[in-house]
């Protein structure tokens, strides 16, 4: 299934309200474990003109996926 295929008719746009209430959630102090990926520059970028702590906020993003994908599978879907 492609992104264009996909019905997202029934999800209302967010807001200028939600982005002004919209809170930057970060992961407590948790382990950490240092890795080398492989990011295109593009997203690298766009991560990095957030500020400096732009590993964090990857780091952030890919538990939030994580904990997505995890709870997908809880409930017998594939997010993938």
């Amino acid at each position: 299934m492609t992104d264009e295929e996909i019905d997202t008719s029934d999800i209302p746009p967010l807001s200028d309200e939600f982005f002004l209430k919209a809170k930057l959630r970060m992961p407590s102090s948790l382990a950490t474990a240092t890795v080398a990926i492989r990011i295109d520059s593009e997203t690298l970028a766009w991560f990095q003109s957030k500020g400096e702590k732009a590993e964090q906020h990857m780091a952030a993003a890919l538990r939030i996926y994580a904990e997505a994908q995890k709870n997908a599978a809880v409930m017998g879907q594939s997010t993938s």
